[in-house]
């Protein structure tokens, strides 16, 4: 099995918590019907006939947060993405409106 080369650590037991398969349940745009609404990637696996094997990361749930809040999320707040998930449902979510400032100029 292939690891990171840093942060081992952190990702096995995220990566192991996933069963060793991408944890993305549509966030990419991807309804993944196939796996049940799940994706079907699993870490060195391939992906298809025509790509090398898939080597899944641990990033935050939170797909918003700026590199320095991600680098500081807990163990509990990482999930296990494939590339190709993690970098859609990322762009998806950095195009979707920020929040409005609930109360902060309310009186």
């Amino acid at each position: 099995m292939s690891e990171p080369m840093t942060a081992a650590h952190l990702w096995l037991p995220v990566i192991q918590a996933a069963g060793f398969r991408c944890q993305c349940t549509g966030q990419c745009g991807n309804a993944h019907t196939k796996g049940q609404g799940r994706c079907l990637r699993e870490h060195d696996q391939h992906a298809s006939k025509h790509r090398g094997p898939v080597h899944l990361i641990a990033a935050p749930a939170d797909l918003t947060l700026s590199p320095l809040k991600a680098a500081r999320v807990p163990l509990a707040g990482l999930r296990a993405w494939c590339p190709d998930c993690h970098t859609a449902a990322r762009r998806i979510a950095q195009r979707q409106p920020a929040s409005e400032q609930a109360g902060l100029f309310d009186l």
